[in-house]
This record gives C-alpha cells, sequence and structure tokens, in this order.
C-alpha cells in the first residue's frame, strides 16, 4: 500500500465502519480501495479490503482495529484502541531513481484512545494514537465533525477534520537523512510536525435487512511540513472505498 500522512486506508475504513455498521452486532464484507500516495513516481494502488465489524457493549472491532469501551452509553463512547497502520515506503514503488535509494519505512501498531460524543446537530470523533513498535515512534491525533443523514435505507455521513501528526511521525516518513542524501542525491530533509485538514463523506444503502452496500472518501490538504519533502511532488492525498457488507 501506498504511504501518506492522512490517508492510511486502514484508519479510515476503521472508522467509517462505525458510520455504517453501527448497529449491527456482526457482520463481514469486502471491497476494494484506491490510495493516492504525494510520493514522487508513486505506484497507484487498487487494493482488496477486508471489512469486519463487531459490536458489543464492551467491545468493538471495526477494519483494521479495535477497542475496549472504558465509557459506553448513547451520548459519550470512550475507548482504548489499537489499529494497524499500512503507512510505509518501499523504494522499489517509485519510479524516480532518487527514492529508490532511499530507506524502507515501515508500517506499525498504533495505540491509544478513542473518544466520539453525540449531539443532535452531528458527533465529534477523535482519537490519540502513538506507535508501539518503534518504528517512528510517532504520534498522530485525528479530530472530525461529522453528520449523519438518513432517507429510508440510505445513510450520508459527510464530515470535516484535522489531523496532527508529531515531528518524530513526519520525519520518520518524509525525512531525507544524511545518509540517505549522500546515497540519492537528494537534499537532507529534518521535517516538523504538521496540522493536515481533510474532507470526509461515507455514503451506505441497506439493500435488505443483510446486506448494505457502501463507499466512502477522503480528500487531505497536507502541510508544508510534508510538501516541503524532497520526496512529495504533490500537495494532496485521497483514499476512496466502495464495496458490500452481510450483517449477521
Amino acid at each position: 500500500m501506498t504511504n501518506f500522512k492522512l490517508l492510511a486506508l486502514g484508519a479510515l475504513i476503521a472508522s467509517s465502519a462505525t458510520l455504517v455498521q453501527a448497529e449491527d452486532s456482526f457482520s463481514l464484507g469486502a471491497g476494494v480501495g484506491v490510495l493516492e500516495s504525494p510520493y514522487k513516481d508513486y505506484d497507484r494502488d487498487v487494493v482488496p479490503v477486508p471489512v469486519i465489524n463487531y459490536e458489543s457493549d464492551s467491545f468493538w472491532f471495526r477494519g483494521l482495529g479495535a477497542g475496549y469501551y472504558l465509557w459506553n452509553d448513547e451520548a459519550d463512547k470512550l475507548s482504548l484502541t489499537a489499529y494497524y497502520s499500512p503507512l510505509h515506503f518501499k523504494p522499489g514503488d517509485s519510479d524516480d531513481a532518487q527514492l529508490k535509494r532511499l530507506d524502507k519505512r515501515k508500517s506499525t501498531l498504533m495505540a491509544g484512545l478513542s473518544y466520539i460524543h453525540n449531539t443532535q446537530y452531528g458527533f465529534l470523533r477523535t482519537t490519540l494514537a502513538g506507535d508501539t513498535l518503534d518504528n517512528s515512534n510517532g504520534i498522530v491525533w485525528d479530530l472530525a465533525w461529522l453528520y449523519r443523514y438518513t432517507n429510508g435505507n440510505l445513510m450520508i455521513t459527510p464530515g470535516i477534520g484535522i489531523e496532527w501528526n508529531s515531528e518524530n511521525q513526519n520525519d520518520y516518513y518524509y525525512g531525507v537523512s544524511r545518509k540517505e542524501s549522500n546515497r540519492s542525491g537528494l537534499a537532507r530533509y529534518r521535517a516538523d510536525d504538521s496540522w493536515n485538514p481533510y474532507l470526509e463523506l461515507t455514503a451506505a444503502y441497506r439493500l435488505s435487512d443483510n446486506w448494505n452496500v457502501y463507499g466512502l472518501a477522503r480528500y487531505t490538504r497536507l502541510a508544508d511540513e510534508v510538501t516541503d519533502s524532497p520526496m512529495v511532488d504533490q500537495s494532496w492525498g485521497a483514499a476512496m472505498s466502495a464495496g458490500i457488507t452481510y450483517r449477521f
């Protein structure tokens, strides 16, 4: 999978699965995801996406993430959470000769806290998580406001959000070390922390009591701390996914 800071597809699927199937106790599905990376001459990925959702009073599993409720009522949901972040960089996936000479960046397991607050005007969704596998040693904070609109079997949830990435997180995925600079000819680069705003849209349609189709998309405007990297050649990232699920 491609790597860009705001649009790890696993995190997007995990968060959007809440909107698509929050009322279901258990559902399985499959879909396809499309990822657009800001790295120079980096391949666009079209990947299969498994969807597994489970919800109980104390535990949940959505996409590539899971959580344990510390507080769970109609208005507020606070969880301990962990999720697999597929963010990574493979030099061989770039057609740029200089990027091919850089080091690999690995994916990781993130863990932290997630919180949802529901109101009649929409809901707040936020997650604060850190790298647990000693890859980036970074921290990511995601904050969004979303509004759910329902018309018959159709549910649409637009949202606006922002993600903060710590200096360690950005530098691991976008920095260029002295050794890499000497080896590749790219300028040395030390990334700072960043704030990256995004727009998100999720849609779901209930075909029957058991079958649902869904689609989701997120567009992210990347901060200067990312776009100033010599590894990057565009100012935005995007992810889309669509699929079908079956509720048991």
